[in-house]
């Protein structure tokens, strides 16, 4: 579950919180667990919505870069991914501003989609796509910069 929260988090300490703050949860819920579907998915839900409400509290929603419209026609490269370690695929994720993070972890690793995400976070389905579309636009320039670095 670590790992879930480090995608939402901005470092580890925060992560850790997240982390804290949804096994508390599921303590205190876990008589509504029910035995239906896997316990593991309701607790990755509850840590998902443990993320979510540390955001909404924080307003870190607010902050947003905007990027060059010619950022994001970056050529494809080859395989860029197979180069990379886990870990640095996480760091690039929480590298991401806030909002971005956020929304890019809900449609990408939770299945949600822009409808559901908006409504989630009092935003317009226009901005979750939007944000979205510049998370992959930061994330494919930093991908470039990253197997630049690694063939050097």
């Amino acid at each position: 579950m670590l790992i879930v929260c480090m995608r939402y988090a901005k470092n580890r300490e925060e992560a850790e919180e997240i982390l804290q703050e949804g096994f508390y949860r599921v303590f205190k819920y876990i008589y509504q667990f029910n035995n239906t579907g896997s316990f593991e998915g309701w607790i990755r839900k509850i840590m998902v919505n443990a993320a979510l409400q540390k955001y909404k509290s924080k307003s870190h929603l607010h902050p947003v870069i905007h990027i060059d419209q010619g950022d994001r026609h970056l050529s494809d490269g080859t395989d860029i991914y197979s180069n990379l370690h886990v870990k640095e695929l996480i760091r690039l994720v929480q590298s991401l501003p806030a909002a971005y993070r956020l929304i890019f972890n809900l449609y990408v690793f939770e299945g949600f989609k822009h409808r559901e995400i908006a409504k989630m976070l009092d935003i317009s389905e226009g901005t979750s796509k939007s944000n979205l579309s510049d998370a992959r636009a930061i994330l494919q320039k930093a991908l470039v910069k990253e197997k630049k670095m690694i063939n050097t």
